[in-house]
């Protein structure tokens, strides 16, 4: 039985990065995906001195449990969301490491032509720390993003498809 559990760099209701991870754990097919939730409050150390909150600590169990994890971000100011960035700074506080040898997939879904190249290298650059199990590719770069998904929030271009399958089937294999 796997589990995936999806992160999307965004918090938009509707979010290409968060369709963009439903979209990858249908290719993955996994037993149970899980969606995480980044609704977290800005990290303070102050704040976290009164106790890790139920929503952080909730994220770094999914994320242990996980049998894999796939991120999906925007690009803002060429880099990762602030959002996302949030997060992994309170995963980073949490007891133990989480995202040790976990197999982790990243990608990216922007209105830009670029598709989020750079938020993929900054988001590669955070992970450093964590030494999860990277795949380096395909990289699975979602341009001009807000048309590329139907109405029933799949991909409309069979090249884009084709690409995620190929970077989902690298992420069932490191399982």
């Amino acid at each position: 039985m796997t589990t995936l559990l999806g992160i999307s760099g965004s918090l938009r209701a509707a979010s290409t990065n968060t369709k963009l991870v439903k979209c990858a754990a249908e290719s993955f097919a996994p037993d149970d995906f899980i969606m995480g939730d980044l609704r977290f409050p800005l990290y303070d150390g102050d704040l976290e001195a009164k106790g890790i909150p139920a929503e952080v600590q909730t994220l770094a169990d999914q994320i242990a449990a996980a049998d894999a994890v796939v991120i999906s971000g925007p690009e803002y100011n060429k880099s990762i969301s602030g959002v996302l960035k949030n997060a992994l700074d309170w995963i980073s506080r949490t007891d133990g490491n989480p995202w040790a040898d976990k197999p982790l997939a990243i990608m990216s879904a922007t209105a830009g032509r670029a598709g989020g190249e750079r938020t993929q290298f900054a988001l590669r650059l955070c992970m450093v720390p964590f030494r999860p199990r990277l795949l380096m590719g395909p990289e699975m770069l979602l341009a001009d993003s807000g048309n590329q998904f139907d109405d029933q929030g799949k991909l409309k271009v069979e090249m884009a498809q084709e690409l995620l399958d190929a970077l989902m089937e690298n992420l069932r294999a490191l399982t």
